[in-house]
């Protein structure tokens, strides 16, 4: 955050809370004197969350200003008892769910082999992407999946305006990666749903592999994302990379 210069009083400005909240000031200023109507339970949301509310104070700024409690934290839906079992069945071919949040809901062991102990349910794949540095390192064509990720969490924000969960995060990588901030900013829409790229992994090397995001047709908007060997050198690699894990692990 930008420094705005000495403050005379602890606390946020009305700036700084509408630089948090991803909302403009002139909106926070109007939102404070009551001039935009009944605000949305995202926004507020944002707003909760940039001024750090307890979960009570949360819900009582829904009341005043919405009239109504707010909605239910989000808790990522489970993926079915049926891509379980298929993610199973590929122990030599890393593959992973996601919901269009991006929250990884379950994965195979060959995954975690390929992206590390830190690829765990419940993590996000966006947020690492863009505020770990060693995401550089890792995806060599970095810049290109980054805007894809730009470009499909814009499309998938245009299905669910209102979801709090997503409006976070999007609210939170704008606020903490000039990237995302720079690429959300010029309204690029996409559904990148396959493609090739090339990673350094620490422990066997560079690899070109391929990617493909398959929908899952019950509704949910969860998608199977599966990585497989571009060439041989990569096919070679890639296995041995996921038996020498499969073989630590089982040790350990």
């Amino acid at each position: 955050m930008p420094k705005l210069g000495q403050r005379r009083t602890p606390g946020l400005r009305r700036q700084e809370v509408a630089q948090l909240a991803a909302v403009s000031i002139d909106w926070y200023i109007r939102l404070e004197q009551g001039r935009v109507g009944i605000p949305g339970a995202a926004v507020l949301d944002a707003l909760a969350q940039a001024l750090k509310l307890s979960e009570a104070e949360r819900h009582h700024l829904h009341l005043i200003a919405r009239g109504e409690a707010p909605p239910a934290r989000h808790v990522p839906a489970p993926a079915s008892q049926s891509l379980r079992t298929l993610l199973r069945s590929m122990p030599a071919t890393p593959a992973w769910i996601l919901d269009f949040r991006f929250d990884v809901l379950a994965h195979n062991a060959a995954a975690v082999a390929l992206f590390g102990p830190g690829f765990a349910v419940g993590t996000n794949t966006a947020e690492p992407l863009f505020l770990d540095p060693g995401a550089r390192d890792f995806q060599l064509d970095w810049d290109r999946i980054a805007r894809e990720h730009v470009g499909n969490l814009r499309a998938n924000l245009a299905r669910h305006p209102d979801d709090p969960r997503l409006l976070s995060l999007v609210a939170d990588l704008r606020r903490t990666s000039s990237d995302f901030a720079a690429w959300w900013d010029d309204q690029t829409v996409q559904e990148r749903t396959n493609g090739t790229k090339r990673v350094l992994h620490p422990a066997v090397g560079v690899m070109t592999l391929r990617y493909d995001v398959l929908a899952v047709q019950d509704g949910s908007e969860q998608r199977l994302s599966v990585i497989t060997p571009a060439d041989a050198h990569a096919e070679e690699t890639l296995r041995s990379l996921i038996f020498q894990q499969t073989k630590l692990r089982a040790v350990n």
